[in-house]
């Protein structure tokens, strides 16, 4: 495990495992451009991937897809899917597994005995190596290094007799997060696992139904928002309508990760009931609870600390002023491969308000502290536009442990408040004062006090599942 004598290294040359977090969308709506509306739909989920994209279309009979590697709009510049079909199945990625690669870019799909199955993933397995071993042992054949893989091989191998049958019972071999949409020349399907560790919604739109990560992407397309797929529920769409069935097997704690609410998820959807900007909103009420300073302002990091910014300006009676604008066309630096890339990006991406900040003393609020290099970037870019005291106030815990359910913080040493103190940090991002949220504080702003509904392993290291096969003496 982690060596605490090691010198922190915040880009280190280390192997990486299967690691996405991504946006899905499915469509089965008879009648209209679903392929149009599918694309809509993912460009409302472009902030849970950059890396790449891919769309599919049915019409019953034929399958036609496209996918490609960076953002939609070079994905789909010049083509997109030209089958006219009645259901669309659509993902956006990142990942941290290796290379970049085409053949990993999703949906992905196979031809067997009940036709051809397309499925999009949003998680992490952390059985994935073992069963994918199991599978190569008895023939099976991978064509990609994804543990999505290793479930489509599986439904495909599987001697139920009924698809439904056949998912069902080759999940019931796999563990981890994993929310679903599967295709078929007949029907949608939509999955999510037994502790809902990954979002998934479910909307209605012209006579048909639409699956997404989140509700905005319903938003986006003028769908109306049904409800949330509930933790180890699989919803059928066909032209029969919808129908719902349990995934089955022992019961088990739900723990839908607390992330989505404090970074990933966009501030204007509602995940489980729970509206994220309104969470975020409360983060940083209680952060204005826990952490009395003097000072002439709060401002934010754009854009996930504008919401909780605005709690705190409201707590604490502190004017919100923006301090640095940012550069819309750089995506978000959190996500990409390198660390190299992601200081490049910061300085592309956040310009400093010199007349708001020169002599002022400024709470700035961002909302988490993982590697801490980019902070210490902008606190530097603060400095130098003359910022007298810079209050550096974070709207989650300190992020001790890697994530192994899907959020590219898969390497312990990578994450500074596992191996520097909070004095430590304070200097290294180079802040007159350090505050993290306490972790009651965050539960106490995505209303679960009790810690009964969410996942918080990477704020304390209990997680909800095994991690024997993905964390590893080098890498943990």
């Amino acid at each position: 495990m982690l060596n605490a004598e090691k010198p922190f290294d915040p880009s280190p040359a280390l192997p990486r495992r299967w690691r996405e977090e991504c946006g899905l969308v499915g469509l089965f709506v008879p009648g209209e451009p679903v392929a149009d509306l599918a694309y809509l739909a993912l460009f409302a989920l472009q902030h849970r991937g950059q890396e790449g994209a891919g769309l599919a279309v049915t019409n019953g009979l034929h399958l036609d897809a496209v996918k490609g590697q960076g953002l939609m709009a070079e994905v789909f510049r010049d083509r997109r899917p030209n089958l006219s079909g009645h259901a669309a199945v659509g993902h956006v990625r990142y990942s941290t597994h290796g290379a970049n690669l085409y053949s990993n870019y999703q949906p992905i799909f196979a031809y067997f005995s009940d036709g051809f199955l397309c499925l999009a993933h949003n998680g992490n397995l952390v059985n994935a190596r073992s069963v994918r071993a199991e599978l190569e042992r008895s023939g099976g054949i991978f064509q990609t290094t994804t543990d999505s893989e290793t479930m489509l091989n599986l439904i495909a191998r599987s001697s139920a007799e009924t698809l439904e049958d056949k998912i069902t019972s080759s999940l019931a071999r796999v563990e981890g997060a994993y929310s679903l949409v599967l295709m078929t020349g007949r029907a949608l399907i939509g999955v999510r696992d037994p502790r809902g560790f990954r979002p998934l919604c479910l909307g209605s739109l012209k006579g048909g139904y639409v699956l997404v990560s989140e509700s905005c992407a319903l938003e986006a397309i003028g769908a109306d928002f049904i409800r949330d797929v509930a933790p180890g529920e699989m919803v059928i769409i066909d032209h029969g309508g919808l129908r719902s069935r349990p995934l089955g097997g022992p019961p088990v704690r739900p723990s839908a990760c607390v992330f989505e609410y404090v970074y990933f998820a966009r501030p204007d959807s509602v995940l489980d009931g729970l509206s994220v900007w309104k969470a975020r909103y409360n983060m940083g009420r209680r952060l204005a609870r826990e952490f009395k300073v003097e000072a002439d302002l709060v401002a934010p990091v754009p854009d996930t600390g504008i919401s909780a910014a605005l709690g705190f300006s409201a707590e604490s009676g502190l004017p919100y002023l923006e301090a640095l604008i940012k550069n819309r066309y750089v995506g978000r630096t959190f996500i990409l491969p390198d660390q190299a890339q992601r200081q490049m990006a910061v300085d592309m991406k956040l310009n400093p308000i010199r007349s708001n900040l020169k002599g002022r003393r400024v709470v700035l609020v961002d909302d988490s502290l993982v590697r801490g290099t980019t902070s210490a970037q902008i606190i530097a870019r603060l400095r130098r536009a003359g910022a007298g005291e810079i209050h550096f106030c974070l709207s989650s815990p300190p992020i001790t442990h890697p994530c192994c359910y899907g959020i590219d913080t898969s390497i312990r040493r990578e994450l500074v408040a596992s191996v520097k103190s909070v004095e430590e940090i304070r200097a290294f991002v180079g802040a007159d004062s350090l505050h993290y949220l306490s972790r009651a504080g965050l539960m106490e702003a995505v209303e679960d006090p009790g810690e009964d509904r969410m996942c918080t392993a990477c704020f304390s290291g209990e997680y909800p599942t095994s991690t024997d096969e993905v964390f590893t003496d080098e890498g943990s």
